[in-house]
């Protein structure tokens, strides 16, 4: 036996000793492994409902963001010409009516005549007018007679004062008494001037060139002065008036000096140039139209005044306006708004100006540029501010 080991050296009643104590060790260490082993299960189920705690705050959180598809607006093709309905007028157009009373004695002119500035249309048979202008004249004459009279009697009584043989008064009346007849002597001359000027009207002429539209006299009517009895109506239409009622969503686009087509249901074969001259600069409150004037030339009267005609604007819209998908609008109380996505992700909503309606697009006139993110089928309870997620954008068509 080895003396040094100690299961040979010890007593009998130590190593039995020592074998009895070890299961007990054991059982100790096994219930210690298995304690940390539970406490360590514990811990690990903690720490992963903890996580799973985490990862469902996080994805509520996620989900509480709605994903939104936007679109950006784009620049649509301009329309290039705008066909409305029009009426054609005269250039100039006018009644003539009598400025004398008196018989008519003959017309010079007839329905459809061409006429020069000064012509003379009719002439009037004025027998009243010519005996008050006789008459006229034979009070002047008797007015200048009593007006030399007056004069040489003021002079011989100056003559007559100088020599104190007379009173300053009685040559203060006479020379009194002379310019009293001598306004008389200019309210005849005025008197004459007037019922000649009258009887300078017994010539109706043509106030400027053109064509006679219309004669309502005969040889023998009585015309008096200062009524509404229309004898002639004068009308030019070298050049003729073309007016036309544009819609609001393209009276922006109409631009003075710009040109359109005239076109006459009758002359289809023709197109008859025109340009805009002028238009009304407000809005028709009963149409919400703006009346635009143009200016066509007709030197062979092939288009016939008074004609309903067709008129195309060109280049209606020279600035190419932007255009949305119609399921982007909102329609609130104060007007129609689209959902814009700004950089952080907030919504706001924009308060827009629409065009023309294209049915899946629409025209936007003022709120919105290209690089404007907008959200496609918002929901109606939206709110400015509230947080979205974009999922992807999609392109717009072009008009």
């Amino acid at each position: 036996m080895n003396p040094n080991d100690p299961r040979t050296s010890a007593p009998a009643e130590t190593l039995e000793t020592v074998y009895r104590r070890a299961p007990k060790n054991r059982l100790l260490w096994i219930a210690v492994v298995v304690a940390v082993v539970a406490i360590g299960l514990v811990i690990v189920g903690v720490m992963a409902r903890a996580g799973d705690r985490r990862r469902l705050v996080t994805e509520t959180e996620i989900l509480a963001v709605p994903t939104v598809t936007v679109v950006s607006p784009v620049a649509g093709k301009s329309s290039g010409s705008l066909m409305l309905p029009a009426e054609v007028r005269p250039f100039q157009e006018t009644p003539i009516y009598a400025r004398a009373s008196g018989f008519v004695k003959r017309f010079a002119v007839d329905l459809g005549a061409e006429v020069k500035a000064g012509e003379v249309l009719a002439e009037l048979d004025t027998p009243e007018l010519n005996q008050e202008l006789a008459k006229a004249r034979a009070d002047l004459v008797q007015s200048e007679s009593a007006y030399k009279l007056a004069k040489s009697t003021a002079e011989r009584w100056a003559e007559l004062r100088r020599g104190a043989i007379i009173s300053e008064q009685e040559l203060s009346e006479k020379q009194s008494d002379m310019a009293v007849k001598s306004a008389a002597v200019e309210s005849a001359r005025a008197g004459i001037g007037r019922l000649e000027d009258l009887v300078g009207f017994a010539k109706i002429t043509a106030p400027f060139d053109g064509v006679v539209n219309s004669r309502r006299v005969d040889v023998g009517d009585l015309v008096s002065a200062g009524t509404a009895r229309e004898l002639f109506r004068l009308v030019q239409i070298q050049k003729l008036r073309v007016f036309v009622r544009v819609p609001q969503a393209s009276a922006r686009g109409i631009r003075m000096g710009g040109t359109a087509d005239l076109i006459v249901p009758e002359l289809p074969w023709r197109i008859f140039a025109a340009r805009v001259v002028r238009n009304a600069g407000a809005m028709s409150a009963d149409t919400r139209t703006l009346l635009v004037e143009l200016e066509v030339d007709n030197p062979k009267r092939e288009i016939l005044a008074g004609s309903f005609a067709q008129v195309r604007l060109n280049e209606n819209h020279p600035e190419a306006t932007l255009t949305l998908p119609a399921n982007t609008l909102l329609f609130r109380v104060d007007g129609t708004v689209v959902a814009v996505v700004q950089p952080n992700g907030s919504v706001q909503l924009r308060k827009i100006l629409l065009g023309r309606d294209f049915g899946p697009t629409v025209e936007v006139l003022e709120g919105l540029e290209t690089s404007d993110q907008v959200i496609l089928n918002p929901a109606d309870s939206i709110v400015e501010g509230s947080k979205v997620k974009v999922a992807k954008t999609e392109a717009t068509g072009t008009k």
